[in-house]
């Protein structure tokens, strides 16, 4: 591993493969295997920040093929502590529109065998009531007045999109976005005791508002390469209005807590 260090990452999705332009690399390894792709470090306002494309440099990794495990474990390594997490979402409901931008403040498990913990012995149970960092949640809704706070975002497994009667019953539930990459993303990120929060774009009505609509790549692909640069400079900003993080409730849950897991070395402790 280089010494290359950083303090704040940004992971990016759906056809956000770069932040920074000829900026150095960090090559990591993990016990759980390589992250999705080499880590770059750049510097906004002064911070050094890690940039991770989630699907690789090419989108070579589908969602539930992910390395999650690898990809948080090798940011927290560089000594991250805030994640921001982009990503692209369809929208459930009447609450939300293709275009907005939503931080989520509640997550609802539908994956199927995706490996989402590092905990393989002991008791060791994460508080998850709240999985998202009240601070990076604040910081990325201050960049603009046109992102929403609040709602529910089911993940679901993919790669395939919902069915109608899915999508139907998720909007039922009161849940507003749907979702492939956000678990176990964020849970990993709890137990190494990182402060993480998404960015999520809508870019689709999920599974169409009337029959014989759907939802298909190309469009969710061409609204989030559309709205690239203003996602940019939404997380260029929330960077500036980051909260110390020390003390945060996202790693102090484990301050009484003997960890049956190894964290990295450059991990909060």
């Amino acid at each position: 591993m280089t010494d290359l260090r950083a303090d704040v990452a940004v992971i990016g999705g759906t056809g956000f493969y770069a932040l920074f332009d000829n900026a150095p690399t960090a090559t990591v390894t993990t016990p759980y295997g390589d992250p999705s792709a080499p880590i770059t470090i750049g510097s906004v306002e002064g911070r050094n920040v890690a940039f991770l494309p989630r699907h690789g440099l090419h989108h070579e990794h589908p969602p539930h093929r992910i390395n999650y495990r690898a990809n948080l474990w090798a940011l927290a390594s560089l000594g991250v502590r805030q994640v921001l997490a982009p990503c692209a979402v369809g929208g459930l409901g009447d609450k939300v529109r293709p275009g907005d931008v939503v931080v989520p403040d509640q997550l609802v498990d539908r994956t199927q065998g995706r490996v989402q913990t590092f905990v393989d012995t002991g008791a060791v149970h994460v508080p998850f009531a709240d999985p998202y960092c009240a601070g990076v949640t604040k910081a990325l809704a201050a960049g603009s007045p046109d992102v929403t706070v609040g709602g529910a975002m089911v993940v679901i497994e993919g790669p395939r999109f919902s069915t109608r009667a899915e999508s139907r019953s998720h909007a039922e539930a009161g849940w507003s976005l749907v979702n492939m990459t956000g678990h176990p993303e964020a849970v990993l990120a709890r137990e190494l005791r990182l402060c993480y929060a998404p960015l999520a774009l809508v870019t689709d009505m999920d599974a169409g508002e009337e029959d014989g609509a759907g939802v298909g790549q190309a469009e969710v692909f061409a609204l989030f390469r559309s709205n690239l640069d203003r996602l940019a400079t939404l997380l260029r900003t929330a960077i500036t209005q980051l909260p110390d993080p020390t003390g945060c409730a996202c790693a102090a849950w484990a301050d009484e807590i003997e960890l049956t897991c190894p964290l990295p070395a450059g991990a909060p402790s």
